[in-house]
């Protein structure tokens, strides 16, 4: 990787790729020449896993693809997949792409407008549900171009294969062969975070080109026969895609958890050696950990506990600046000689973090499976401290960047080099810069060619031959990315201060307390937020803190919840500067969730949304003469803001 005199830096490929494959062929070469490698587990009832070969994956795949040949799909054809991650979800991937065909991924959690429109927007003509239930709600919506739709739980497997019969299996092959790298292989739908989703174009030379420099960089997640990777988040999403399509052309094997609420138990019997999380679960993990010690000895045996294994990580991972806060992560760094030596960590950090690993790190490790070694995070920015956690259990922690219109992941940290404030080095055969206004601008084997049927947002968005990514970053000199917000989010108060929102509603939002937050205050004097209480852990906070258990509605208005919000905005504050400290705040009773369209599949938070519905509740926050900020609110005072620097 080098810098060119422009500024920007660009990571040739290290494989190049023959025109002439594409996902399915390598799936199918895969079946030939390892027909009985496991390629794939499907679950079998409840603790019960069934494994799957590559000859009868593959074998699996051409059925349906004949069949939906057979219902009439041809090359260019939008096929939509409406299911949870599962096995079938592969499959019917594969299969579609071995047609010429594109996939349109279709989140369960997408209301009957967004379908509607991605029906319409895509061309639709055949769709795949999970639930008869779901199938339901796409004919509610259905468009001209719907010819079927099937679901999974009425037989709709069946019906594919035997509507292939009729159809020569030579179709199949011919189809593979006559792909080329210009075919669109996926439209897939951005979340929406800031208005209608987009239909991202990725075709077969973006997964193939960047799917292949995966072997050569992380060589043991893809190569290794013996790697089982679990997947739990929507493969409709394009990271968890992109990673299921390595595997399915490497040598390791998949599991699919559909549900996540069944995940601990998934880990327990498949036993994964990697698996891909957001923030959020790796957040839930640590502060239900936490909390089920409680605040007597084992609460205070939990946080020594976590505190040395945060320098553990912090001993054996990067070079040590002299004690210091630094302001972008608020990651505590200790002082290099009070945890290392030239030939690594001390004698007094070992002993303390075996102990500690004895007492309560190997119990939490065991949760996440006594094979995992390997976490990849992404889609959200990952709490340097709980980043430094994770790697002191043992776990080598991958962070990385990317978008739908990335391929999934642009940036990765090495195995070897991870840094948890940074989102790793650019992925191989891509180009990033910085614009003089601060936006990372992107260009390679991995970027879109643009969105669908939409040629005003796609010159926008990709302009002389890069694309605008629309967030805030900065590159070191050893050429890690940094994400520092999103340009389209970022704050100017009344007083012209430029604010950028994501750090504070990073830190504040691991607090156990909190579910979720929004900062806000364009052109207004100060910050403020809107802070939502988690449900799943507010009742083992309030036991804890000898507290009756109550609704979140109640305990808004409790003095030690609010003190504690309080406590913890006074902690976050102490990263930025006083004029971009929260002053006041809100606490509002509604969860944020998928369901309720507050957060998008990925669990990122609808901004806009949030806003336009909590327009009155943000008007309170500037309204001195409401008693709503007293009742479920409060204020930090100016003593506050001086004492959190």
């Amino acid at each position: 990787m080098h810098q060119s005199p422009d500024g920007a830096w660009d990571n040739p490929a290290l494989i190049e790729v023959d025109d002439n494959d594409s996902i399915p062929a390598l799936v199918f070469k895969r079946a030939t020449e390892r027909p009985k490698q496991i390629i794939a587990e499907k679950r079998a009832g409840v603790g019960h896993w069934q494994e799957v070969t590559a000859g009868e994956f593959v074998s699996h795949v051409k059925e349906l693809a004949r069949g939906m040949y057979g219902l009439g799909v041809r090359k260019g054809d939008s096929v939509a997949i409406l299911a949870a991650t599962s096995y079938e979800w592969a499959a019917l991937d594969v299969a579609i792409l071995s047609l010429g065909a594109r996939t349109v991924p279709i989140y369960e959690s997408d209301s009957a407008v967004q379908i509607a429109h991605i029906l319409r927007d895509a061309h639709v003509t055949l769709v795949v549900t999970q639930t008869a239930q779901q199938a339901d709600l796409v004919a509610s919506v259905r468009t001209d171009s719907v010819k079927d739709i099937l679901s999974i739980d009425r037989a709709g497997i069946r019906v594919l294969i035997h509507e292939g019969h009729a159809v020569e299996p030579a179709i199949i092959e011919q189809s593979v062969e006559e792909l080329t790298m210009d075919d669109v292989a996926t439209i897939i739908y951005t979340s929406g975070t800031t208005g209608v989703p987009k239909g991202v174009k990725l075709s077969h030379g973006n997964f193939m080109r960047a799917g292949m420099q995966a072997h050569d960089i992380l060589p043991e997640l893809i190569k290794d026969p013996n790697s089982r990777t679990l997947l739990f988040l929507p493969v409709a999403h394009v990271l968890a895609r992109f990673v299921m399509h390595c595997i399915l052309i490497g040598q390791g094997r998949l599991g699919f958890c559909p549900d996540t609420r069944t995940l601990i138990h998934d880990i327990e019997t498949f036993k994964p050696t990697m698996m891909l999380a957001v923030p959020r679960v790796l957040e839930k993990v640590y502060n239900t950990a936490a909390a089920k010690t409680g605040t007597g000895l084992k609460g205070a045996l939990f946080s020594w506990s976590a505190k040395t294994a945060r320098k553990m990580s912090q001993a054996t991972a990067f070079p040590l600046a002299p004690k210091e806060k630094d302001e972008t992560t608020a990651s505590e760094i200790p002082d290099a000689s009070t945890i290392r030596t030239s030939d690594g960590p001390t004698f007094a950090l070992k002993l303390a973090h075996g102990v500690a690993d004895t007492l309560v790190l190997r119990k939490i490790r065991n949760i996440l499976g006594p094979n995992l070694h390997t976490i990849i995070c992404g889609g959200a920015p990952l709490n340097p401290d709980l980043a430094n956690f994770y790697r002191g259990l043992g776990i080598t922690l991958l962070q990385g960047y990317g978008l739908s219109e990335t391929t999934g992941p642009i940036t990765v940290h090495r195995p070897d080099d991870n840094p948890p404030d940074s989102v790793g080095y650019l992925w191989p055969g891509n180009s990033m810069k910085i614009a003089e206004d601060g936006e990372l601008l992107l260009k390679g084997i991995s970027v879109s060619s643009g969105y669908h049927n939409l040629p005003e947002a796609t010159a926008e968005s990709f302009k002389d031959g890069w694309f605008h990514t629309g967030d805030l970053g900065a590159i070191d000199e050893d050429g890690r990315l940094s994400i520092t917000g999103r340009k389209k989010e970022l704050i100017v108060t009344a007083g012209g201060k430029n604010v950028s929102p994501e750090i504070l509603e990073h830190h504040l939002g691991t607090h156990p307390l909190i579910g979720h937050v929004l900062v806000f205050g364009d052109a207004r004097p100060y910050i403020g937020a809107l802070i939502t209480l988690d449900a799943e852990m507010l009742p083992q906070w309030l036991k804890n803190h000898g507290l009756d258990v109550v609704s979140t509605h109640e305990a808004a208005s409790l003095e030690e919840v609010k003190a504690a919000i309080a406590r913890a905005i006074v902690r976050a504050n102490g990263r930025v500067s006083r004029a971009e400290s929260i002053r006041r705040y809100r606490i509002i009773h509604t969860e944020f969730t998928v369901e309720n369209g507050y957060l998008t599949p990925s669990l990122k938070l609808k901004r806009h949304k949030v806003l336009e519905d909590y327009a009155q509740e943000i008007t309170e926050v500037y309204d001195f003469s409401s008693d709503q900020i007293s009742r479920v609110g409060g204020s930090i005072d100016a003593s506050q803001l001086d004492s959190s620097k």
